[in-house]
């Protein structure tokens, strides 16, 4: 996973990670490049290899609030504290996951994946985000690792335009149709979590995905593994094991749920709801148009408010 990779080059210690002086590399820079041509193919098919059918994945565009699920999933699954080094080398992404725990029944490992669905995907959660969010997020995160030297405009248009992304997984609105029109879509194989109802209620979700995995869902470990990997407790963590983005930003952001609505512009809003409005509509994510008609007062409401306003003109001090 792209998220998850970022841990491998963690500093060893808060001094390592002082020492480096980029957060990243020309090797990484042309493989991200490689990343995005038709070579990529090959290399995406080795690297499902090894499969198992107990295998369940926890599939998500980049920047979906991935971190932070696998953190908790982490903790309720294997008793043990979450970290980037521990639940990266612990609970893997595709490619590394012949190294992975098999923590599920039947040997299942947990696999992270940002890939579009595919059939070796029998079994998964995925979790959505918000676009409007996403790409900000992303767009941060890019700069931070100098793999973006452009302005947000033109990230918008690489988001939704190209194959996007830090590996290329192609435009969010093209990654999410991909999961909602699979043939495990409407199923009992495809758990379907939006991130901003996770951050709303984590229990009753972290809950949720304990049943889909098979495993049991104790109450007293879903809450400790929330509590742990609260905002503030990731970012106690990051600054402990600190991430090649660490280095010129942070890979723990703010999480922001509608961030975008005072951070983007029109226009820019616009550009995206034009290409993945359909998108978010499937997932149940407002327009900015919808937002908009909701905090217009009703015409009812605005009647009542003016008679309110006349009453009162005529009111006599005191009473």
């Amino acid at each position: 996973m792209t998220e998850q990779n970022q841990s491998v080059g963690a500093a060893d210690n808060n001094n390592k990670g002082a020492r480096q002086k980029k957060p990243t590399s020309a090797y990484r820079k042309l493989r991200r490049a490689f990343a995005k041509t038709r070579l990529r193919a090959p290399l995406t098919w080795l690297r499902h290899r090894n499969l198992c059918p107990a295998d369940i994945f926890i599939a998500s565009y980049p920047k979906s609030g991935i971190t932070w699920t696998r953190f908790v999933l982490f903790e309720m699954l294997s008793g043990m504290p979450a970290g980037f080094k521990s639940t990266n080398r612990l609970m893997t992404g595709i490619g590394q996951h012949t190294q992975g725990l098999r923590l599920l029944p039947g040997g299942g490992r947990l696999i992270g994946t940002h890939e579009q669905y595919r059939k070796e995907y029998r079994r998964a959660i995925y979790v959505v985000r918000d676009a409007r969010d996403v790409v900000l997020s992303e767009y941060a995160f890019l700069k931070a690792l100098d793999y973006f030297e452009g302005d947000l405009d033109q990230y918008i248009s690489t988001f939704l335009l190209t194959c996007g992304s830090a590996y290329g997984y192609g435009p969010w609105q093209r990654h999410v149709s991909s999961w909602l029109d699979s043939p495990i879509a409407g199923t009992d194989n495809l758990l379907l979590v939006r991130y901003e109802d996770l951050r709303k209620e984590p229990a009753p979700w972290f809950t949720r995905m304990a049943e889909f995995l098979g495993v049991a869902a104790d109450q007293e470990k879903i809450r400790l593994a929330i509590e742990n990997n609260s905002l503030q407790k990731m970012r106690e963590k990051e600054n402990r094991e600190p991430v090649r983005v660490s280095i010129k930003g942070r890979f723990v952001r703010d999480g922001a749920v509608r961030g975008w609505v005072s951070k983007l512009s029109p226009a820019q809003v616009r550009l995206i709801e034009e290409h993945a409005g359909s998108a978010l509509l499937r997932l149940g994510y407002p327009l900015s148009s919808q937002l908009s008609a909701e905090a217009a007062p009703s015409p009812v409401a605005i009647n009542h408010l003016s008679e309110a306003m006349s009453a009162s003109d005529f009111a006599a001090p005191g009473i």
